[in-house]
């Protein structure tokens, strides 16, 4: 087993370099450098090449992307322009918001499609199944970003349930219960919207796992041998549908990186993908890198998750 999650870690290294590569490449194409918008355009166009010249933004590109991957490894990840302020301290407060809200995500789809899964699965072709399978069908077919704008517009806007902004209310001391509490019931809604079309995929999986699994040869024996029907499907058919499900861990984080972008902008949520989506529309250069950076280290890191889980609950694919 650590053989395997030691190649695995290796191959990731090489990954990650071409991974910054090619973000610094596709930022280095962005109208404007890293210089806009920090320095007062009155300022005599000479002076500016001067200070351009001195930052190294002439420098080829390769120059420039090793000076950048030094900054990187000290922790330097450069000034935002539009916050004034270093864009690690800038993403580490955004970073808490992100991160509770994608907890929350992971804990709901889970819930519902664990549930869903085994229901459908275990009385397929009935009309419990058949609404389930339904829901999935319209969750597949459905936008991310229109679902969250109906749930915010219904829930938020005219019923009132849930704020429609924001990821605290103002005026509350943090570490307080009230504090505590509001945090929660802001980031209810954006993880109810992300959830509930997140769970589509998982219940549709647990639902063919365990119909296949139904059909397998050592369920037949186990029932021709007369085993009671609640200890072959307890024993044998779910508890072998529901491992693979494990695997899935790692790529539900990678989908809720793009899941988080879309929806922490509808619902004005303070998070890292409101930030990401501002970087790219105000042109903060060192900000923009950096987040595609992060999200890019985090889909490669949830994949590992997901290599190994598997890895786990199927020894075949180990590697000896």
């Amino acid at each position: 087993m650590w053989k395997f999650t030691v190649r695995r870690l290796l191959i990731m290294i090489p990954q990650v370099v071409l991974l910054s590569i090619l973000i610094f490449i596709m930022a280095k194409m962005m109208p404007g450098d890293a210089l806009s918008g920090m320095i007062d355009p009155n300022i005599d166009p000479k002076t500016i090449e001067e200070l351009r010249e001195k930052l190294g933004l002439h420098d080829p590109w390769y120059v420039q992307y090793v000076n950048w991957a030094k900054d990187l490894f000290h922790g330097d990840l450069g000034q935002s322009f539009r916050y004034k302020m270093p864009v690690s301290e800038l993403i580490g407060q955004r970073l808490v918001n992100t991160f509770w809200l994608s907890l929350a995500t992971l804990i709901l789809i889970y819930v519902i499609s664990i549930p869903l899964g085994i229901i459908s699965g275990r009385y397929n072709d009935s009309w419990a199944d058949q609404a389930i399978t339904g829901y999935t069908y319209i969750g597949f077919a459905t936008p991310l970003f229109i679902f969250a704008l109906v749930l915010l517009w219904i829930f938020g806007y005219q019923v009132g349930w849930f704020p429609t902004g924001g990821s605290v209310s103002p005026g509350l001391i943090p570490g307080s219960f009230e504090y505590i509490a509001s945090k929660l019931y802001h980031l209810l809604l954006p993880a109810i919207s992300m959830a509930l079309i997140g769970t589509v995929g998982t219940v549709q999986y647990l639902r063919n796992e365990i119909i296949d699994t139904k059909q397998k040869d050592f369920i037949l024996t186990a029932r021709a041998k007369g085993a009671p029907e609640s200890r072959v499907y307890n024993n044998h058919i779910l508890r072998n549908s529901l491992l693979p499900i494990a695997a899935f861990f790692g790529y539900e984080i990678t989908g809720l990186i793009s899941g988080t972008i879309f929806v922490e902008n509808i619902f004005s949520y303070p998070g890292m993908g409101q930030l990401f989506l501002e970087s790219i529309t105000t042109r903060d250069y060192s900000v923009a890198t950096s987040l595609t950076l992060l999200f890019g280290i985090a889909a490669i890191l949830g994949t590992l998750i997901s290599d190994i889980v598997l890895s786990l609950v199927d020894p075949r694919i180990r590697i000896k």
